[in-house]
């Protein structure tokens, strides 16, 4: 298992972490998601052999958020969170 922290900007409400939650956990190999909204961040737990961060980070993108991490550079969300 390996565990990525990502930040993630847009989000500004409850329902940005549930989205970007659900997300995430829709990514196959996720085992384990955490969103803090305070902290703009997520911190995820998956099997390496299933998926790697860049389909974590696509996921996050898709949804409409921005992400960024230590290895991503940060991207702009497609939209202002959910609100």
């Amino acid at each position: 298992m390996q565990t990525e922290h990502l930040k993630i900007s847009g989000m500004t409400c409850a329902g940005c972490i549930s989205k970007v939650k659900t997300a995430l956990e829709a990514v196959a190999g996720v085992s384990e998601v955490s969103v803090s909204l305070p902290n703009h961040a997520a911190t995820v737990s998956y099997d390496e052999m299933k998926t790697a961060p860049d389909k974590l980070a696509a996921a996050v993108v898709a949804a409409g958020y921005g992400v960024g991490s230590t290895q991503h550079p940060q991207s702009q969300p497609t939209k202002r969170g959910c609100c």
